[in-house]
């Protein structure tokens, strides 16, 4: 893609040859060199990279909003493009009215649109200002209607790109739940974000983009690590610290070959462990310390299979030249499922000024065999103390109060 800018001054008459001068100083910028890629019905492909690597200019393409200045884009179906929420909302127009406007643009006709306007309404929950001009919203309530009108489509190809930030908590969840159907569906998803457990969780691969080029493609687990390490030793560039021309990719990551994990195991060795739920988990650390490390530790935290962080352990260590292992045992008090665990190995002079220096994950994983909801809902349990009070049929106070602790 080649974007042109002139810095010419408004309104000022130009000869002929001031033009020509002006056009040999016009920039000429390739937002994307080469980009090839197919991506077949019911794949999820995620596009990750740092700000300014060409991810939006690619999606925009791909969604037909900008056109190529060389190649071609062949896409079949429907498409639903969550890009720049709202963009295309007529300001003097009420949401309900909006809605209308979008899902005619978007392919829905007439009787697609009543049939479907209650859900929209409803799953943006913006409440009475649906009858009010999109002027006086927040941006909040504009992105969410607009995303809402995006995810009732059934669009064949859904392209996102960052829009899984809408909203608050709530909304967020269930924006991620909502695509989640869609892919189930068979749709197609291009997504990218800088959440990179989303990465992981909806995409069966991912492309790192870097200055408009794909400098790899392949599963996600394996794109993301190639990401985190380039980010990694950009910033310890930035630091100034001298360590960054010596981080490499190390098993189940990336780091420095003296600061990182050499050897992990959970119960009697193995990389991966079924048990029930309360079951003792231990994981053995053996660990590489140079004398350079000044602060050492390592953080292990469990993760979700979507790579959400659900807890972790910082450990402190005491300076080492040589190899030093580490044990840490707990209850896998988890709700029925699969978790990996996740190590970082760190130079923490204090807890403002911690460096990761190395960081693996992928492979250490548990599973919790039997389900617990009788017990509790969500991943793990919390002490709560419930009090049950029976009131009579009027709801006048009294009865017994019922109380005990529960897990």
């Amino acid at each position: 893609m080649l974007v042109r800018a002139a810095n010419l001054a408004p309104g000022r008459r130009l000869s002929g040859w001031l033009r020509r001068q002006a056009d040999v100083r016009l920039h000429r910028h390739e937002a994307l060199h080469s980009v090839t890629f197919t991506l077949r019905r019911g794949e999820a492909l995620g596009i990750i990279g740092h700000n300014g690597s060409g991810k939006s200019t690619l999606l925009q393409i791909v969604a037909g909003v900008l056109q190529p200045t060389a190649g071609t884009v062949r896409a079949g179906g429907r498409i639903a493009a969550l890009l720049e929420l709202g963009s295309g909302f007529n300001p003097e127009l009420t949401g309900r009215e909006n809605v209308r406007v979008n899902a005619a643009i978007l392919g829905l006709d007439p009787a697609q649109i009543r049939d479907r306007m209650e859900a929209i309404l409803a799953f943006a929950d913006i409440g009475d200002f649906v009858d009010e001009p999109v002027k006086t919203y927040s941006s909040g309530m504009a992105l969410r209607l607009a995303f809402a009108v995006q995810v009732h489509t059934d669009p064949d190809i859904l392209i996102v790109d960052e829009a899984l930030a809408v909203g608050d908590a709530a909304f967020q969840a269930k924006a991620m739940a909502r695509i989640d159907e869609i892919l189930a569906r068979g749709t197609t998803l291009l997504f990218v974000g800088h959440d990179l457990s989303a990465v992981k969780a909806f995409c069966h691969r991912a492309m790192l983009l870097e200055r408009g080029r794909i400098v790899m493609e392949g599963l996600p687990e394996e794109v993301v690590t190639e990401y985190l390490h380039r980010t990694h030793v950009q910033v310890l560039a930035k630091q100034q610290d001298d360590r960054a021309g010596k981080v490499r990719l190390v098993e189940g990551g990336y780091g420095l070959e003296t600061a990182c994990v050499v050897e992990a195991s959970l119960n009697e060795g193995v990389q991966h462990v079924a048990m029930q739920y309360g079951g003792v988990l231990t994981v053995r650390l053996k660990l590489r310390l140079g004398a350079e490390v000044g602060h050492p530790g390592v953080i292990l935290d469990v993760m979700d299979n979507r790579g959400l962080q659900l807890t972790g352990k910082r450990i402190r260590l005491a300076p080492a030249d040589g190899f030093v292992q580490v044990d840490v045992q707990f209850k896998a008090i988890f709700q029925y499922g699969v978790y990996r665990i996740r190590t970082r190995v760190i130079d923490a002079p204090s807890i403002e000024r911690t460096t990761v220096l190395s960081r693996q994950e992928g492979r250490l994983s548990f599973e919790i065999v039997d389900d617990s909801r009788e017990r509790f809902t969500g991943v793990f349990p919390v002490e709560m103390e419930v009090a049950v009070t029976p009131l009579p049929r009027e709801g006048a106070e009294g009865g017994a109060i019922l109380s005990s602790p529960q897990v």
